[in-house]
């Protein structure tokens, strides 16, 4: 048996496109491989049955340094994000392993899928309700939306949806009224029970519409969950959208995206001495504060891309009942922080 140390140091989103690079190669090649992966993120991995702990000073232990350099042709090759750890080791290991899954691996345990959500616990009672992201990391502040379309979202299903906003401290989340605010109150592992529990996912380019895939959905519910992206035009649709998911793209209706994605990083410099303030990595078409692609993704778009999973009978409305817990509650916080 082969023992492998799968490294890779990158964001969350990218780890959870390894989970499935290693549920792949175990597929492909089952009792040949010991893996074992160090990253920043070891909640993405709990409960995976394809690792086994390896030490890297062992003799027997072979390192790699994962990478998708496929991202370089992804603009005009059909390759999804999916493929890009698996084309490394293919390279890397002389392998041909094949994507067995449209979606990342994340695996819960039978008694996290036995608890109730975050949700439930400050509601006092089971309701459907929607993840949403205003914002993001600063280092693509290109991917961002406006937070006043988001908002004009959250309002047009007031008493249908009821939104809970997410984002990790210290990253850039603007607030929304009349959600339920868990920003800067979840841990990873946390967020993933999170989406189990979710009827649906609003967000841009992020981890979220990658977990909103890859995370096992509860019993009742769609065999996939729905999932709005607000993607604009830096990567190329095919590179990122999954088949279940509304991806509200902009790719070729600019100049600037007519070729693919343009993979710019901001909007405008920040002066943080980062690379992405080079003016090689700035949009070179800006609506007010917006990239000029996410500027033609109206609310009115995302409303439309919501109302198709009510309208093809996918999901259901809050009832009454459950209408009033979570307006009693918004209400309440609201109070509260006055």
């Amino acid at each position: 048996m082969k023992k492998l140390i799968l490294r890779n140091f990158q964001s969350p989103g990218d780890i959870v496109m390894l989970t499935a690079a290693v549920r792949d190669l175990h597929a492909a090649y089952p009792g040949e491989f010991a893996t074992d992966v160090r990253t920043p993120c070891p909640a993405i991995w709990e409960n995976n049955p394809h690792l086994t702990p390896l030490r890297e000073q062992d003799r027997d232990v072979k390192v790699y340094d994962c990478h998708y350099p496929l991202i370089h042709q992804s603009n005009h090759a059909p390759y999804h994000f999916l493929h890009g750890f698996i084309d490394y080791l293919n390279r890397q290991l002389g392998l041909a392993i094949r994507p067995t899954r449209f979606c990342g691996d994340i695996h819960l345990a039978a008694r996290e899928k036995a608890w109730i959500s975050q949700i439930e616990e400050l509601v006092h009672q089971p309701v459907p309700f929607w993840i949403v992201v205003c914002g993001g990391k600063r280092d693509f502040t290109i991917k961002w939306w406006s937070p006043e379309r988001y908002q004009a979202v959250v309002d047009h299903f007031a008493g249908r949806i009821q939104f809970v906003q997410v984002g990790e401290a210290g990253h850039q989340h603007p607030p929304l009224r009349n959600t339920i605010d868990l920003r800067g109150k979840t841990d990873l592992r946390q967020l993933i029970r999170l989406v189990h529990h979710a009827q649906g996912v609003l967000c841009p380019v992020t981890l979220l519409m990658h977990l909103a895939a890859a995370v096992e959905v509860k019993r009742g519910m769609p065999k996939n969950r729905p999932c709005v992206v607000v993607a604009g035009g830096r990567e190329p649709p095919h590179w990122e959208a999954y088949p279940h998911h509304q991806y509200l793209h902009r790719a070729g209706a600019l100049k600037c995206c007519d070729d693919g994605g343009c993979w710019k990083s901001r909007v405008r410099p920040l002066g943080d001495h980062s690379q992405n303030d080079r003016p090689e990595n700035l949009c070179i078409d800006v609506v007010g504060q917006l990239p000029r692609c996410m500027e033609l993704v109206t609310a009115g778009d995302v409303i439309r891309a919501i109302d198709l999973y009510f309208e093809g009978g996918a999901i259901s409305a809050l009832s009454a009942q459950q209408r009033e817990a979570c307006n009693a509650l918004v209400t309440g916080a609201a109070y509260a922080a006055v």
